[in-house]
Formats: C-alpha cells, structure tokens, sequence
C-alpha cells in the first residue's frame, strides 16, 4: 500500500496493526537495517501488509505480492507505473487498485491517460460482500480435505458428547471471525451529497468593510465569531459589496449577538456593525453592463517589400596596407610582404617572397673562418692592447667602494668594545661573576643575579639604592647619576 507522506505511512500503519492485520512500515526515516527486515518479513510471510512510501516503487522484488494499492494518488504518470509495477512480475498476475475519492476523479483520469494504462472503475464493496467473501474463503481452505489425526478425532468426539454440531460450528464461526477485521461500509462516490438543510429564519447585519478594503469571509467570519460568541454555523449568505459587507444570522443567535458585541456596535478593529430592517434588495453587488457589440478587426500598415541592393553599390572589401619589412644586415632587399587572401583586392598582383638566406652555423673560435659576435681582429695587430704606465687597474675599487684598509678596520671594529686583535695590547681580565659594582641596578630595585633579602643590605628591597658613587641615586631626576650602557 502506497502513501505519499510518512505521516500517512504511519497514520495507516496503526490502524492495520489495531485491525490485526500482521503489517511492517518501509519509509526514508527508517535505517537501512530496519528496512531490510521489513522487506524479509514480508518475503518470509510473517506480515501481509507493507505500507510504504514513493521509497519502495524502484528496485524492490516481493516474489508472490499479488496486490498493490494506492491510497494517495501518484504525483505523476511514471510514479503509478514504478509503483504498480512491484505486483505481476516475472510473467505472474496482480492487480493495481487506486482509491480515488469522488473530487479526485479527473486527476486519476489523467494520470492513468498519460500512464496509457485502461482501467476498470467499480464502487468500493460493501460489508455484507466482505463477510460474504470470507465465507467463500473458508469454504475453499484446504484444510476441510485432510484427514484428522488421533488426538483431533478424540478431542472432536468429546466436544460431540458435550455440545450440538451447531453449537461448535457457530463457535468455529465466531472464532474464525475474530482473526478478521470488521468490515465497514464507504460512501458510493456515485451518490450526490445530501441536500442541506435550510437556514431557517434569519436577520441580515451590515458590517462597514467592502470590496475596497479587501474584504474576505475567510477573516470575515472568525471576527464575527469572535466577537459575538456564536459558532460558524450560526452564520449564513455573506454578501460583500464595493463599501459595506451584509451578513445573514440565525434569528435566535441575534439577542446573544448584541448583547456580546455591546451597545457601541463595533467589532474589532473599531469596525462598525449595524442591524438592517430588512433583508438587503441586492444580493450581489451589481456589475457593469457587458458590451457584447462586435469589435472592428484592426487594421495594421503593409509590411514594405525588401527592395534589393544594386550590383554598382557593393563595395569590395579594402585592401590591408603591406607592412613595413624588418631590417636585416646582411640579407637582400626583400619585398614588402601581401596582404591576406581576405583582404586583398581581386586585381591585386600576388609576389611571392624572396627565400631567406640560411644563417651560417656557428662555429668557436674566429680562427676557423666564421663570424663572432667581435670585429675580426687585423693582422699583424697584438693580442691585447697594453695598459699605459700608471694607469689604474681594472681592479682598483671604485669610488663608491671603500678601500681595502677601511674595509679591513670596519670589520676590526664590532657593535661594542673592540676585540683586541695583533698588537693591540694586552686583553682586559673578565670581571668576576662575583663582583656587582659594574652591573646594571634598575631605580628602586634589586641588581641583577643578586640574590639580596629585604633588611639594608645595598640593592635589596629594603635597603639604600645601589649606585656607582656611594650609594646615590640612579635613573631621572636632579642628583641622578647616569645609567652606564652596556
């Protein structure tokens, strides 16, 4: 059984299983796991009932499903088919069966056109055909052609020495009826409604909202309901006009009517109310004549007729001017190159270019005879021409540079002291780890690597800061000694 929501799925579901119909759920909110144990119970005969959603129509095969039911009417033609196609498989029979209500009937009709599918309409049957085809059920079991077993036949003969044979068969009866679900009688889509019943004496209210402040009756009645304590069917014709609305009220509604609205006769939103005398001459609101005289055909100008352009005022395509051919030194004079093939002039003369001449191979050395990127040196000349006395090197440094020595005395000279290097003098001892005289002493505070506890000792926290001279301050300020950098 098909459905086309999970809500319904579910909705369906409960009410076989209430009905003791053994049924199994298959939807997209159910895991892979419990979908696959739904399909093997309907394989192995523990559920009879399967209902699914669009989920089951493709790529599942229930071996021996002989019926297929379509609770919800498909979205489209290719649906019914997927989902009809899970019954009559492999060259066996099954039926497809749409419950279609009555208001529904022109879309199964397009569904099964654009399907190309021909079906048989039929009523839904009664309840006496379902106990009838229960009957016919029993009769047919094969179970009334076997033969009984020892025990069956003494348990059999002692419920003939207790009871009548129509007391055990209406207990069989009544027995095999309980496994079955009640059958239940549906409306036939062929009936017509039943008439409605008439409104009975009436009284009309006129409510000061029309056509042009969008007025509705589906906000309409719940205000009127609302603010007067009466139910929808208390409410009858609802005629809205340009600038008024008239609504027709049960006549024993009016006093309960008026008492809840009150005096003032507003509703809500400050809408007015009134009681009319008598039923409003206009039941609808009058419409414009309609103007049924024929209207004259429109005439529309004659299109001109394409003239066609003569031969004398084509123009020829121009012809690209030859571009300017590139200098080379030792080549011949070449030619100025034609214009394209869809640029060129049909008297156009086509020159073919002059070859260009191959370029020697080079090879090292001017010596065996080919052309270096040098002028040829002349004979006889030397091999380089020498160097003036007192001329400056090609090494001499430039005079952005420095000098050799200045360069060498930069280097000597690192960020800080000088490190002593050849004869510059003995080196100066290091200063002993011990010994706090040269160390840096922040303004108030303790020097560094000196472990002083508070009580006066020099450079604690308790005591004289530490300085240079006897003991003055260090740091900003008038008096203070400069700090020593590093």
């Amino acid at each position: 059984m098909f459905c086309n929501t999970r809500a319904q799925v579910a909705r369906l579901t409960t009410r076989f299983s209430n009905r003791g119909f053994s049924v199994v759920a298959l939807s997209g909110e159910l895991s892979q796991n419990e979908r696959t144990h739904a399909l093997q119970a309907m394989r192995d005969g523990r559920a009879r009932v399967c209902v699914a959603t669009d989920v089951a129509a493709r790529g599942i095969d229930l071996p021996n499903l002989e019926l297929v039911v379509h609770a919800d009417l498909p979205t489209n033609s290719e649906t019914l088919l997927h989902r009809s196609g899970r019954t009559g498989r492999a060259g066996r029979k099954g039926v497809s069966v749409l419950i279609v209500p009555a208001k529904l009937r022109n879309k199964a009709e397009r569904l099964l056109q654009g399907a190309k599918v021909r079906a048989t309409w039929d009523v839904p049957p009664t309840a006496d055909e379902v106990r009838e085809k229960d009957e016919q059920r029993l009769l047919d079991d094969p179970v009334w052609d076997e033969t009984p077993s020892d025990d069956e036949a003494a348990f059999a003969a002692r419920l003939l020495e207790m009871y009548a044979p129509e007391q055990i068969a209406s207990a069989y009866l009544r027995l095999y009826a309980a496994r079955q679900s009640a059958p239940e009688d549906l409306s036939d889509p062929d009936t017509p409604p039943p008439p409605r019943a008439p409104f009975g004496p009436s009284v009309w209210f006129s409510v000061a909202v029309g056509r042009a402040q969008n007025a509705e009756p589906r906000w309409l009645l719940p205000m009127l309901c609302k603010a007067g304590g009466i139910s929808r069917d208390d409410i009858g014709a609802i005629r809205i006009q340009q600038g008024e609305t008239f609504v027709e009220m049960l006549a024993s509604s009016e006093p309960g009517f008026l008492k809840t609205i009150g005096p003032a006769m507003v509703l809500e939103g400050g809408t007015a109310i009134r009681r009319l005398p008598n039923a409003p001459d206009a039941a609808r609101s009058p419409r414009p004549p309609r103007d049924d005289s024929p209207r004259p055909p429109r005439e529309y100008a004659p299109r001109p007729a394409p003239v066609a352009a003569p031969v004398s005022a084509q123009v020829s395509a121009p012809v690209e001017a030859a571009p300017k051919p590139r200098w080379q030194p030792d080549a011949p004079d070449v030619p100025a190159a034609p214009a394209k093939e869809k640029y060129r002039a049909p008297e156009a003369a086509v020159t073919a270019p002059a070859p260009k001449p191959k370029a020697k191979p080079f090879v090292k050395g001017a010596a065996a005879g080919a052309k270096t990127h040098r002028a040829p040196r002349p004979e006889g000349a030397p091999a380089s021409k020498p160097r003036a006395e007192g001329s400056k090197s090609h090494k001499a440094p430039r005079p952005w540079e420095k000098p050799a020595d200045a360069a060498a005395a930069s280097r000597a000279k690192p960020y800080g002291k000088p490190a002593p290097r050849g004869d510059a003098g003995p080196a100066k001892p290091r200063a002993e780890a011990s010994d706090t005289s040269k160390r840096f002493v922040p303004p108030g505070g303790k020097p560094s690597g000196f472990k002083g506890k508070p009580g006066g000792k020099p450079g604690g926290f308790g005591g004289k800061p530490a300085g240079p001279k006897g003991g003055k301050p260090t740091g900003k300020g008038p008096g203070a000694v400069p700090r020593r950098k590093p």
